[in-house]
């Protein structure tokens, strides 16, 4: 998206606002109007919601509604071609100056990046590195933290996690849901103001999901904002703030996971419940 299709996009879709607003009344993340095309593919088709701080957003949903897409637009990880995102109060991707939108720059969408941690269906661990040196990596090469403190919170970071005695064990060493593990410690090394869990589990062996969802639900009690993509419905429905229901591209439904599991509101929201319950 050009600077001036996104200003002419966003200006039609929503009132101008300036580039941040206040963060002490802010949500964590407010996604408003939303759209993401690939090619002539319409893949999110005017996506909007808040995730309040310090709360868990739970996004459900069959294949190919837009569930992982919305995640990665909210990290920049796509360009939406309309709407806007913002995360604590910062517009991201862009600067507004008189009603018009400009794209930044990489490095400064790097530094907006830098604020959200993001751990993906697949592991994404160096192979050639340690589980330790995996944690350090970004905070000494990307954040500048001095070796030695850095190698201190990753070893406490691996025990927040449970694998204080993996440290040295490369992850061909590791089972999948240590390596996912893992990836929680590095995404929390670099002190995220909040996380995007991208189907944490769906790669793992059925016997090993428990142990990701601990840490994860953990990550809740401590009051980590979190934006998870997922089909445990048991985590969803437990751990969850608000559940999202998206399907082709759109928000079908939301609510608190009550409201969503008991009491539904749309008839396709029920039938999706009632075939994976």
């Amino acid at each position: 998206m050009t600077a001036a299709s996104g200003a002419t996009s966003a200006t039609n879709n929503t009132a101008p606002t300036p580039n941040a607003v206040s963060t002490a009344s802010a949500p964590a993340i407010s996604v408003q109007n939303i759209h993401k095309f690939f090619g002539e593919t319409h893949v999110l088709k005017g996506v909007s919601f808040d995730v309040p701080q310090g709360t868990v957003t739970t996004i459900l949903g069959p294949s190919g509604s837009g569930k992982s897409t919305t995640l990665r637009c909210i990290n920049l990880l796509e360009t939406i071609q309309a709407g806007r995102i913002y995360v604590n109060g910062e517009l991201m991707g862009y600067r507004e100056e008189n009603g018009q939108l400009h794209d930044l720059t990489q490095k400064q969408e790097a530094v907006q990046r830098s604020h959200i941690g993001m751990v993906f269906q697949r592991f994404n661990l160096f192979p050639h590195m340690t589980a330790l040196e995996n944690v350090i990596e970004a905070p000494v090469h990307v954040n500048g933290v001095a070796k030695q403190e850095a190698l201190t919170q990753g070893k406490e970071l691996l025990e927040r996690v449970g694998l204080s005695d993996r440290a040295d064990f490369y992850p061909a060493e590791l089972s999948g849901g240590q390596q996912q593990r893992v990836a929680i410690a590095r995404a929390l090394a670099m002190n995220p103001d909040l996380m995007l869990f991208d189907e944490p589990t769906s790669a793992l062996d059925p016997e090993l999901v428990g142990e990701v969802l601990g840490v994860m639900q953990n990550l809740a009690e401590e009051g980590m904002t979190m934006v998870v993509v997922t089909h445990e419905m048991g985590f969803a429905r437990e751990v969850s703030d608000q559940v999202i229901f998206m399907e082709d591209g759109q928000i079908v439904e939301a609510g608190t996971p009550a409201q969503l599991f008991e009491h539904p509101t749309q008839q396709r929201t029920a039938e999706f419940i009632g075939s994976v319950l």
